[in-house]
């Protein structure tokens, strides 16, 4: 199914770089902390730390703009004009 799919769109989905760094970095942020009193808590700080996260990247995805083009191409009836 995935091969089905433009060479640009493939590598978006393959590409776990940002993931992975996603995922580093909120555990920065929560290795500090042992305990969370309630499922609330958890998730104010994962949303917070996505804002700081949000804030460092600055760099556009390699090849975002061909993807994009395919995505629109591949994907036309699932957007509104």
């Amino acid at each position: 199914m995935l091969f089905n799919y433009p060479e640009e769109i493939r590598h978006l989905i393959y590409t776990t770089n940002a993931v992975e760094a996603y995922h580093r970095m909120v555990r920065k942020f929560t290795k500090t902390k042992t305990i969370f009193p309630t499922d609330d808590s958890i998730r104010k700080v994962v949303y917070l730390s996505t804002k700081e996260i949000a804030k460092k990247w600055t760099m556009p995805v390699h090849g975002w703009a061909m993807a994009y083009s395919q995505i629109m191409i591949y994907f036309a009836d699932r957007f509104v004009a």
